[in-house]
């Protein structure tokens, strides 16, 4: 039975420490072969460059680990103990499925999550595999919770609430997007060279 000192992580935790760990490994290999030029080269004023694409990740996780941290909490707390499997709500598959790439819905960015100052390339991409890692411990710390039961704050509005796991997922899915959105970048006419 799943509980507080349960070492072996559950299957559904698993997939998402694979997914956290392939997304920090596809921002390297997205990144690493480019220019600085590159990386920060934008259409225009109103694209974002890969450089902001994946700042704005850096930016999502600043805003969203703090909720995973609530709901992971509460969930202890309360004892919300299983090892699954879960079945998740409308709402949680939902928000994941519009997040998923290619993008089915466009929105508008939070401040709290645009892009911030431009900063090196090197520092962006220490941040990115950072919180990659802080994905990876906040699924360590759900180990063995019902993921199905445990609740987080959306990052859409803070009243609005889902499954802990559709969070995890909508963020891998936030990921992914944002880096298929990058790669889109450099296939764009005028991209240099």
């Amino acid at each position: 039975m799943a509980g507080p000192g349960h070492l072996t992580l559950t299957p559904e935790i698993e997939r998402f420490r694979n997914v956290f760990e392939q997304l920090s490994a596809d921002g390297d290999a997205l990144t690493d072969p480019l220019t600085d030029e590159q990386f920060t080269w934008r259409p225009s004023v109103t694209v974002w460059s890969i450089a902001q694409c994946l700042d704005h990740l850096n930016a999502a996780a600043r805003f969203y680990l703090p909720c995973l941290d609530e709901g992971i909490a509460d969930a202890i707390r309360r004892g919300l103990y299983t090892e699954g499997p879960f079945s998740y709500s409308w709402l949680g598959r939902f928000l994941v499925y519009i997040m998923e790439p290619p993008s089915r819905l466009r929105a508008r960015t939070k401040p709290a999550m645009q892009p911030g100052d431009p900063r090196p390339r090197k520092d962006i991409m220490a941040a990115f595999r950072a919180y990659q890692v802080q994905y990876i411990d906040r699924l360590h710390q759900a180990n063995g919770l019902d993921l199905s039961r445990a609740r987080v704050r959306t990052p859409i509005a803070g009243w609005l609430w889902m499954p802990l796991g559709s969070g995890f997922a909508l963020m891998a899915a936030h990921e992914r997007r944002h880096l298929a959105q990058a790669r889109r970048l450099m296939a764009a006419p005028g991209f240099p060279g």
